[in-house]
């Protein structure tokens, strides 16, 4: 088993349209105004920029992120990343009932000396880690999405697995 390589699921039921949540999603610039851990965003150019991320464990990790997909009526947003992290995410946005579904699903590496030097030991705490910023995350975007809302649906879901494969994902998918 490879300590450092980690997969991760998420599942955020949020009371919005598939297009709102997936202009929200593709707007990777936005994310530091409502992701609490995105720290920071700059773009390079129209598909690469870096980000740096700060989740309850005192350390950040800083990334190229590059866009490798975009399809808006298929619901799907792919990139790539490179520095701390090495691998690829993607979302997923469908329809589900009067609202909508955006799966995300990360495979990477972990580069930074740090990550690995304490990959084994430090592992559940990762796990944990990358959880918690998950549900900030949808929380934060549930917020942004209802400010324009008449209405709040606070039962909604956010939910996350980050522990073996996930049937069925490839990392070309």
């Amino acid at each position: 088993m490879d300590w450092c390589h980690y997969r991760f699921h998420s599942r955020w039921d949020l009371d919005a349209t598939p297009a709102a949540v997936f202009a929200a999603l593709a707007d990777g610039d936005g994310y530091p105004r409502w992701w609490p851990q995105v720290r920071e965003v700059r773009r390079i150019d129209d598909r690469t920029g870096t980000a740096r991320f700060r989740s309850l464990v005192p350390y950040d990790l800083n990334l190229t992120v590059t866009e490798a997909h975009r399809d808006p009526a298929l619901g799907t947003l792919r990139v790539t990343f490179s520095g701390d992290l090495e691998g690829w995410a993607r979302w997923t946005v469908t329809a589900r009932g009067t609202g909508t579904r955006a799966l995300f699903v990360q495979d990477v590496v972990a580069r930074k000396p740090l990550l690995r030097r304490f990959a084994v030991l430090g592992r559940p705490l990762f796990r944990a880690n990358h959880a918690l910023m998950m549900r900030a995350g949808c929380r934060g975007l549930r917020a942004r999405l209802e400010s324009g809302l008449n209405h709040t649906s606070p039962d909604l879901y956010c939910s996350g697995r980050s522990t073996g494969e996930i049937p069925g994902e490839h990392p070309g998918d």
